[in-house]
């Protein structure tokens, strides 16, 4: 079975490459315009880097089997045109993990906030159980060398479920093609404003979702949401529609805050509908120590500790930095964001994050015009961006030296630092510079 990738060096789609590449008679192949670390080294290693960057129609053949078609390529893709041509067949991202895992019991964990948490949390318990399962998550998780699995072999496949476009082809959200027999919801709160400009059709996408779980399938929903609450009022009879709220049992845990006892909770119940023991769940899940870049502790002094964060859109921005503010209630804490996604960095959106940096006691918000300029956006200023946020601890930068210099002037004495982004702060190795900071 030959296998190409268009588009290959994504986050998702070098981990699904190099998945497919372990099955057995598999031959996988790709091609992007450019590949960046980690993922680079990754196929590398693997031998899957390609030989030159760029898109090369004529190595299209007829002998290819399916093509793999990532989202960074372009609908006019000289590969994707070729392979159109000849007849092949074209798999987005998640049709294909669907279609390597139909035959298998569907976890999926969809939702604003704290998805790929909770399915780090499902699959940590799992393996601690030794309970075999495949799976897609969007972060490393300790005990699993990648972020796709796919096998033979296992009866599970757990995913985490993106609501974001499937692929240049396909304008539905990824998470409608898994059909989940247990589908978790945590949350909406509205992003992706380039995508769903509205917040109902942000919503709708989440109640198809639910429409597309498998007959007498489970939902389980965050409890304290009104409109997960009225999703499930109008879910289909023969799914049993369960809420949950925070756990709060008596159980050490080394993951803390609000939003992770919340996703704690659900990541027990999705474990129930596949028979694993409450009492199982909570014993393997003490020792959790989080997914990579959530929450992730990446420096300690004595008297101070950093930690990290993929935190970027208003509702994770505010459970997290409220998260820290609760853990470390006695320390000074400085939190710094960066505005890096399509969202965060358009005008009209702004406002959402009225209040998310209020439990700091500094709070630094960074861009990068030349960002705003590459997406095509309407500028913004740091004014515009320093009345959206609406507190006065919050001061706004555009040159990455600028902040990084405001830190280095902060005393880290008896202080919580927190770096939050999607991004790197345009090159900041962020571990590197919180030990400097730290000392």
């Amino acid at each position: 079975m030959r296998i190409h990738f268009i588009a290959i060096g994504g986050a998702a789609m070098h981990n699904l490459a190099l998945a497919v590449q372990q099955k057995e008679g598999y031959v996988v192949t790709g091609s992007d315009d450019e590949i960046f670390d980690p993922a680079r080294t990754h196929l590398a290693q693997a031998g899957l880097l390609p030989d030159e960057m760029g898109w090369h129609p004529e190595r299209i053949t007829p002998d290819i089997d399916a093509i793999i078609l990532g989202m960074h390529a372009r609908e006019d893709n000289p590969e994707l045109v070729r392979a159109r041509e000849l007849g092949l067949r074209i798999y987005s991202f998640p049709e294909y993990l669907y279609e390597q895992t139909k035959s298998k019991f569907r976890i999926v964990v969809g939702g604003s906030h704290g998805k790929t948490t909770t399915t780090a949390m499902i699959l940590y318990v799992l393996n601690r159980l030794g309970i075999e399962a495949d799976y897609m998550v969007g972060a490393q998780i300790e005990g699993f060398e990648r972020m796709v699995r796919l096998s033979d072999t296992a009866k599970y496949a757990v995913f985490e479920g993106d609501e974001y476009l499937t692929s240049p082809l396909d304008l539905r959200s990824k998470f409608l093609w898994y059909k989940p027999h247990t589908a978790i919801l945590t949350g909406i709160a509205w992003d992706h404003i380039n995508v769903f400009p509205t917040f109902d059709l942000y919503v709708d996408t989440f109640r198809k979702f639910v429409g597309t779980i498998e007959p007498s399938g489970t939902f389980i929903y965050y409890s304290g949401d009104s409109n997960l609450q009225a999703i499930a009022q109008f879910a289909r009879k023969d799914i049993q529609c369960r809420p949950y709220a925070a756990y709060k049992g008596n159980v050490p845990m080394q993951v803390f805050g609000q939003h992770n006892m919340e996703n704690l909770q659900a990541a027990c119940m999705a474990c129930e509908t596949i028979g694993v023991q409450p009492e199982d769940f909570y014993r393997e899940i003490s020792t959790f120590t989080g997914a990579a870049n959530r929450l992730e502790k990446i420096a300690e002094t004595d008297t101070s500790v950093a930690y990290k964060d993929f935190a970027h859109s208003p509702s994770k921005l505010r459970a997290t930095v409220k998260a820290v503010r609760e853990r470390y209630p006695d320390k000074r804490l400085v939190a710094a964001m960066e505005l890096h996604t399509f969202s965060s960095l358009m005008a009209d959106f702004l406002p959402q994050y009225n209040g998310c940096m209020a439990d700091a006691d500094v709070a630094y918000v960074y861009f990068n015009p030349k960002v705003i300029e590459h997406k095509r956006l309407t500028p913004i200023t740091a004014d515009e961006v320093r009345r959206a946020f609406g507190t006065a601890n919050v001061e706004v930068f555009t040159e990455s030296e600028a902040l990084q210099q405001r830190l280095r002037e902060q005393d880290y004495h008896n202080t919580a630092l927190l770096m939050m982004s999607s991004g790197t702060f345009d090159g900041v190795n962020i571990k590197e510079f919180a030990n400097e900071l730290l000392g």
